[in-house]
């Protein structure tokens, strides 16, 4: 090894750097042999609140200390700060075990053995395997401990000091998971970063305060969204505007970020969209347990389930209205793909066959016009036996739905009272019916899911008796389980469906709010699109008159259908 090696370590959100020997004493003993003594430092958040003792700089002048008055020669640190010895998953420890499997390490230095790990089936697996293996001599400075003495008492107390260092390690990691959980019932905020939209509040900086210019790309964001546009689409949108990402956005306004500096300020990657539509602390509430940890051993974040979250409305002003945050979630979950040509539609996504209820595909080439794109049954594509040809242009369906839609418009904004007397009438009958439906068919479902933990306990009975071999119970014990996570999934969605009936006079006024929002448009424009309607099915076209004629129905959001002629020809009336 030359005098110009070095060591570099660099970690995104914590740069670490190994340092070479510096002085000329230093230098003379690195030429005297190939491989290096390291000097490994390890410093976790947790560790640091106890003071100066496991402090880097204590560790680097004690470990230094120690190689020079033992005279071990070509010191090189490798360095972890603020990383937990429970895993291995650490840029200073995983560069020092790469030179250790390149045979170019003699001896590892450690202030103790809890700086090198935590985890004492790890630790032992390394020191007693890996090391040995590789003929690299172990010494923890404070425990005595040097593996050149395998005979040694201090040695034989390692195992013990490993099994301590690991309960303390998950000891601290049971009352900071205690302390979280404190503050995320009492609806404290219990992430330290402040998100994309939002800033500190100079007098309080616990509360989150609106960031107006980074406020209104997100508001920009939701927009495009609405409009049928992709995180794909978005990205590239902003990009091509010029809009700083929110990394570079903070770093200009001399805000500390996790991330380094991008290489390109103004590059939009689809996934940093695709979470600002999805992050719910948009609408002014604080949502926490977003997501979990198996174990100390396994650090990977996990997503809690949406009711196993603690929402707390009203903490912080709102940046996006929640009507458009659960539409824009609405929208996410009819993802549609885009063609080859890259053309789309506003209609993507929103169109179905009245028959067999599937979508229709949106059909172009780079060869059509805009009058010769069409929309096509899905299912009919796939198999012509299955389903009619359900086949409309693009131009015609938005010609029937605008027509609608001004209509309905025009019924709202003229006969707003009789409009909502004859809807709410209409919208209860229905209601009571779907509600009574409803709760008839999740009764069953409870009833169904409360017989099967009595079967699943007597097939368990019977097989611990011997009255049922081994593989007939697993299958059915298999099916049981099966049809009742079916049963319990079907019986949350009959719930919602019921609390969703019972808003119906809550929608009934949300709608007319969004129709007089709209009520000055002079076309359609995709976001009017999306904020009113949920779904159009259009029927086979009629050809029985030598003319070919199709009817479209259209389910608006929050109230379903609106037959816009009864309602005229009823107040006309």
């Amino acid at each position: 090894m030359t005098n110009g090696t070095s060591f570099d370590i660099t970690q995104e959100s914590n740069p670490v750097q190994t340092v070479a020997p510096t002085d000329k004493e230093a230098n003379d003993m690195l030429r005297a042999t190939e491989k290096i003594t390291a000097l490994y430092c390890r410093l976790s958040q947790e560790d640091a609140l106890n003071g100066e003792s496991n402090s880097i700089t204590n560790q680097r002048r004690i470990l230094e200390a120690y190689a020079r008055e033992h005279r071990f020669t070509n010191l090189a640190f490798f360095v972890d700060d603020g990383y937990s010895g429970t895993d291995f998953n650490r840029p200073g420890i995983q560069k020092l075990l790469a030179e250790v499997e390149a045979d170019r390490v003699s001896t590892i230095i450690v202030k103790d053995l809890s700086r090198f790990s935590r985890n004492s089936a790890m630790a032992g697996m390394f020191i007693n395997f890996t090391f040995a293996e590789h003929g690299v001599r172990f010494i923890a400075i404070n425990d005595n401990y040097d593996t050149i003495d395998p005979n040694s008492i201090d040695n034989d107390f390692a195992g013990i000091r490993n099994w301590f260092n690991e309960f303390y390690a998950r000891d601290t990691s049971r009352k900071i998971r205690a302390v979280n959980k404190a503050k995320g019932e009492r609806g404290e905020r219990l992430t330290t970063n402040v998100p994309y939209g939002y800033k500190k509040n100079p007098d309080d900086p616990k509360k989150w305060i609106v960031d107006e210019e980074a406020a209104r790309v997100v508001k920009r964001i939701f927009a495009l969204c609405m409009e049928g546009k992709g995180p794909s689409q978005i990205a590239a949108q902003l990009e091509k505007e010029q809009v700083l990402n929110p990394t570079a956005y903070k770093q200009r306004q001399g805000r500390k970020t996790p991330h380094q500096t991008p290489e390109n300020e103004y590059r939009w990657h689809e996934s940093t969209v695709a979470y600002i539509l999805e992050y719910r602390e948009y609408t002014g509430c604080t949502v926490n347990f977003k997501t979990y940890t198996n174990s100390i051993w396994d650090k990977k974040q996990r997503d809690t389930p949406e009711e196993n979250r603690k929402v707390f409305e009203n903490t912080h002003p709102a940046i996006i209205p929640l009507e458009m945050f659960d539409k824009v979630q609405e929208i996410r979950q009819q993802r549609h793909r885009r063609t080859a040509t890259g053309k789309s539609n506003m209609f993507s996504g929103l169109v179905f066959c009245n028959d067999c209820k599937q979508k229709l595909y949106y059909s172009t080439t780079s060869y059509f016009e805009k009058r010769q794109d069409f929309f096509i049954c899905s299912t009919h594509r796939a198999n012509k036996d299955k389903c009619s040809g359900h086949y409309i242009r693009a131009v015609v369906l938005e010609q029937q739905v605008w027509k609608h839609i001004q209509e309905v418009i025009s019924v709202v904004t003229r006969y707003e009272a009789y409009f909502r007397a004859e809807m709410e009438q209409r919208l209860r009958v229905q209601s009571e019916e779907t509600i009574r439906i409803h709760k008839k068919r999740l009764a069953q479902a409870e009833k169904r899911i409360s017989e099967l933990d009595r079967l699943f306990i007597r097939i368990y009975e019977d097989n611990v008796a011997g009255r049922l071999d081994d593989e007939k119970f697993a299958m059915m014990s298999t099916n049981y389980t099966q049809e009742q996570a079916d049963l319990k999934t079907e019986a949350k969605s009959l719930q919602q469906e019921i609390q969703e009936q019972e808003r119906q006079a809550e929608n009934l006024e949300q709608f007319i709010y969004r129709v007089h929002k709209n009520s000055t448009l002079t076309e359609l424009t995709p976001y009017a699109l999306r904020e009113l309607v949920k779904a159009i099915y259009v029927e086979a076209p009629d050809k029985s008159s030598g003319k070919r004629k199709q009817k479209i129905h259209i389910s608006y959001d929050l109230i379903g259908f609106i037959p816009v002629d009864v309602l005229l020809k009823a107040e006309q009336a």
